[in-house]
């Protein structure tokens, strides 16, 4: 029993992380599945309507999904569903989070109450929370007050929702595909009636009216629509983009006619709207069947982020870790070998979730795996649990896993937390758009940063077991500092050269080869840092524990170099000021001088 013990507790996770691949089910008699993988582009991106639906929920409260008062939950494109087409009944879902003490005095909200509260509570401090946001945008960014911040936040949210409930049909349209039919009659009248007018002949004035009111409806549908739903009429000979619910009707006057996926949304809108489920569900499939052949690529990337969203493999490859992570921590407390080989399969399978993750979101962005802060961390983590993999292998005794598991469980977290500011696979900035230059210098680097965390999370593992254990031995301590010793040889190596080759594409980007902009004084502290600790080492100026301290330091100094640059609000490299992700960045950095004492 205990030879297979650790191939069966393995097996199980392999099943359960397998089991995420299969389709969702419907909770509703509407077919909100077949929606939400309808395609459409916003951001610059395509993506299926489940993606807008979600990144939507996570600018708005940092959820995937919305609460019910009766308890449950309900998924993202339900709610967006309810939104866009019965918004009166979506007013009152608890979708905006509001926490900050002086807001909710400002709104008139309980201070006990729930930080959740729906559009209904806020609808009447509208104005006031416009004419707040206005003057807290008229300060720079890195001076707001924490209020400020807060208000901001909330009214662009509001917005954001306000534009989600105009996005599929205006919000006061009883029956918008009788709205539409009844515009597509006056389209054809209307522009008879306009071209005699210019031909100064005789021409009806009621046709003309008609077909103006029309458009001046659709033209404020324009202003507001959110996701580009719209394809283009002909996608084989017509390079025209996406279009939203509003702009293509107003379009339609070059062609004669409303674009064929404007009246498939209508019937989806009238139908949901009437409550019937029947005829909503037709108009999905009917529209499925449409786009099936012009536009089969774009149906099928939008199908394939679908399964990626409903599956989500970093966050079930950071269940697994955490699961390993006790596993090898337990090991050294007794019946090593089963635990040891379990924590080490363990480890593996959730190696094989984070992989499988990471070549998914490659193929649907086209990319390599690190494009932006989210992707670094999880690329992060999968360097590092590589490298304990690695280690463990050539040790086996559970050091390499327990700290691979504790890198991958908390750089997951990292990029967890990074993914609550909404679409994490959105377009590279223009002089990011190289994929050479992206999987050269970028993934190079990265795995530089990897490698650094390993050194400093084995000297983290010396430190713990020589002070709260009696595992402890010198000949762990050697082993512990060769691995240390080891792991920053091979980060000086990464950083030396991912470095260099990020100067060759400075160069190439912006003229010059380096402008002591602060990401590249970050990247080269990273490799003075690496080499201050190897010289010392060669030059006897430390032996075992002062290089387990310089190590553990070490994830002070890429912590800074990875993270804390970007959120200077200054240089080239900068993606903007986080309190948060500061206080937490702070407290690590605290956590490790500890160690180190």
């Amino acid at each position: 029993m205990n030879k297979w013990l650790p191939w069966i507790v393995a097996g199980v996770f392999g099943l359960w992380a397998l089991s995420g691949l299969r389709p969702p089910r419907a909770t509703t008699d509407f077919d909100s599945i077949g929606f939400g993988r309808l395609p459409a582009v916003l951001n610059g991106r395509l993506q299926p309507l489940d993606s807008v639906a979600r990144n939507s929920l996570l600018v708005l409260c940092g959820k995937q999904s919305v609460g019910l008062d009766a308890g449950g939950r309900m998924s993202a494109v339900d709610w967006l569903l309810e939104a866009a087409m019965k918004p009166e009944a979506a007013d009152g879902r608890k979708v905006f989070k509001i926490d900050h003490p002086e807001l909710r005095g400002l709104l008139g909200l309980a201070p006990g109450g729930s930080l959740y509260v729906g559009f209904d509570e806020i609808r009447s401090r509208a104005d006031e929370i416009e004419t707040q946001a206005r003057r807290a945008s008229a300060v720079p960014v890195e001076d707001r007050s924490s209020f400020e911040k807060a208000v901001v936040r909330l009214h662009s949210g509001a917005s954001l929702y306000h534009r989600l409930k105009n996005s599929f049909r205006p919000e006061d349209a009883e029956d918008f595909a009788a709205d539409v039919a009844a515009y597509e009659k006056a389209l054809g009248s209307g522009l008879a009636a306009w071209r005699l007018r210019q031909e100064g002949k005789p021409f009806s004035q009621e046709d003309l009216d008609r077909l103006a009111k029309g458009l001046q409806a659709y033209d404020l549908l324009d202003s507001l629509a959110y996701p580009l739903l719209i394809p283009p009429r002909n996608s084989q000979t017509s390079r025209e983009p996406w279009s939203n619910l509003g702009a293509s009707p107003v379009g339609s006057i070059h062609a004669g006619e409303v674009h064929p996926a404007v009246r498939h949304y209508a019937a989806m809108a009238s139908a949901y709207r009437s409550g019937k489920a029947e005829a909503f569900n037709q108009a999905v499939a009917e529209y499925r069947r449409w786009l099936a052949v012009p536009f089969a690529s774009e149906v099928r990337k939008a199908s394939g982020e679908h399964v990626y969203n409903a599956w989500r493999p970093f966050v079930v490859s950071l269940a697994i870790y955490l699961m390993a992570f006790l596993v090898g921590c337990a090991s050294w407390f007794g019946w090593f070998q089963v635990l040891n080989s379990t924590a080490t399969r363990l480890l593996a399978v959730g190696f094989l979730v984070h992989t499988a993750g990471i070549v998914f979101r490659m193929v649907l962005e086209g990319r390599p795996p690190v494009t932006n802060l989210y992707s670094s961390a999880v690329f992060v983590g999968w360097g590092a649990v590589l490298l304990g993999l690695i280690i463990e292998r050539l040790n086996r005794d559970s050091i390499g896993v327990v700290m691979a598991a504790a890198l991958g469980l908390l750089t997951q977290i990292v990029a967890h937390n990074l993914s609550l500011g909404g679409d994490t696979m959105e377009m590279l900035r223009a002089v990011l758009d190289s994929n050479f230059w992206l999987t050269t210098h970028v993934i190079t680097i990265t795995l530089g940063y990897s490698a650094m965390f390993v050194a400093g999370f084995l000297g983290i593992l010396y430190v713990a077991r020589r002070a709260f254990t009696r595992t402890f031995t010198e000949a762990i301590g050697r082993r512990l500092a060769r691995m240390v010793y080891g792991v920053i040889c091979f980060a000086t190596l990464f950083s030396f050269v991912g470095t260099v080759v990020g100067g060759i594409w400075a160069d190439q980007s912006w003229g010059r080869f380096w402008g002591w902009d602060p990401k590249e004084n970050g990247a080269l502290l990273v490799v003075l840092w690496c080499a201050i600790i190897l010289h010392a080492r060669w030059g006897g100026l430390i032996r075992e524990r002062g290089l387990v301290n310089l190590a553990v330091f070490g994830n002070v100094v890429t912590s800074f170099s990875w993270f804390g640059v970007n959120m200077l609000g200054v240089g080239l490299h900068s993606y903007g000021f986080m309190d948060q992700a500061f206080v937490w960045l702070m407290l690590f950095v605290v956590s490790q001088l500890l160690f180190i004492g």
